[in-house]
């Protein structure tokens, strides 16, 4: 080897052990101990936030649980006074004074006037934009409310939910006492609630007391139509399907056309060739 490159060989070497190397450990020290003092950002959790609704508010928490606080006394209020009897509407800051709420801020105030009340299903707003409770049904007296019954039954829809009729009916309790005579009162069996039903008197009939024990006797429950339309077959009963006459469409009768009109071609006079007389 040439003696030349030995030396730098070795020059080189000399130069590599006498770097120093304890700066870049200090460095990378450095690196990690700022590293650590960084503080991490929380991360999001993929769970969803649940949805703000007026009925849960007492679950909720901060200006939430405030917010829809206020809605609720407001809801709360308006339906007493309609409860009460009265019909007249109301402005926002009347309701505000009215239910000792004039401390809300002009955020709120400006929400409720925008969104919450307009959107809300049991408030309804006049054309002047005040604000009046919404009833499920515009009953307001005895009569109103017995026409809303036997509507109710002469259509088919069945009966009406008793807590329906106390909301919507101004003194319900004194109007319901009245018409004892023409309501029934029906306990739905799913979740106690009760049903309220036009007694429709024409509607009565004598039905023998052994007749009645033998319908209470017989048990359907859980049992649908098409189950019963075999056990009336199996028993040799026919169920009653298409017995009535089948009426066919008449058949339309095709206009005939307008004859047409035939001319006849005149007639000889010979029975006049005795009286004629030629000229010629």
């Amino acid at each position: 080897m040439d003696p030349a490159l030995l030396r730098e060989r070795e020059a080189f070497k000399r130069r590599a052990f006498a770097t120093p190397v304890v700066e870049n450990k200090r460095k990378k020290e450095n690196v990690v101990d700022e590293s650590k003092k960084k503080p991490r950002l929380p991360q999001r959790s993929s769970v969803s936030a649940p949805k703000i609704d007026a009925t849960n508010y007492k679950l909720m928490t901060g200006s939430s649980q405030y917010k829809f606080g206020v809605l609720a006394k407001i809801v709360k209020h308006l339906k007493t006074l309609h409860q009460d009897g009265a019909d007249h509407a109301l402005t926002l800051e009347e309701i505000l004074d009215e239910t000792n709420q004039l401390d809300v801020g002009m955020k709120i105030s400006q929400w409720l006037r925008t969104e919450a009340l307009n959107s809300n299903p049991k408030i309804e707003v006049t054309s002047d934009g005040r604000y009046v409770f919404k009833p499920p049904y515009k009953v307001r007296d005895r009569k109103s409310l017995l026409k809303l019954l036997r509507q109710t039954d002469l259509k088919g829809y069945g009966g009406i939910l008793l807590e329906d009729i106390q909301e919507s009916l101004p003194n319900h309790e004194k109007v319901l006492k009245m018409l004892e005579k023409d309501i029934v009162y029906i306990t739905r069996p799913v979740d106690k609630k009760k049903i309220l039903f036009y007694n429709d008197k024409t509607a009565h009939m004598p039905i023998d007391e052994e007749f009645q024990k033998l319908w209470r006797s017989v048990a359907v429950d859980g049992i649908d139509d098409n189950k019963i339309e075999e056990y009336l077959e199996n028993q040799g009963i026919r169920s009653m399907q298409d017995t009535s006459q089948k009426v066919l469409p008449a058949k339309l009768k095709r206009k005939a056309a307008p004859k047409k009109r035939t001319y006849k071609k005149p007639r000889d006079n010979e029975h006049l060739k005795e009286i004629l007389e030629d000229y010629e």
